[in-house]
C-alpha cells in the first residue's frame, strides 16, 4: 500500500480500508495465538499499513478544517 495511492482516496474509503486492516490485524493476533500463522512478516506489513493509512487519513482531515 502506498501512501500517493491511499491520498486520492476520499475519507469514507480511507476508514474503511482501516477497518478492514484491523480485522485482518485481529485475525493474525487470533491465527498466532493458535499456531496456525503460516506468514509471520504479514502481521508487521499490515501494522504499518494501519500507520500508514492513519496519517494520511489525519492529513486529510487537517486540510479539510
Amino acid at each position: 500500500m502506498k501512501a500517493a495511492d491511499l491520498r486520492t482516496k476520499t475519507p469514507d474509503e480511507l476508514k474503511d480500508a482501516l477497518m478492514g486492516l484491523r480485522k485482518e490485524q485481529f485475525n493474525l493476533r487470533f491465527q498466532k495465538a493458535s499456531g496456525q500463522l503460516e506468514n509471520t512478516a504479514r502481521a508487521r506489513q499490515v501494522r504499518r499499513d494501519i500507520a500508514r493509512l492513519k496519517t494520511v487519513l489525519r492529513n486529510v482531515q487537517q486540510a479539510a478544517s
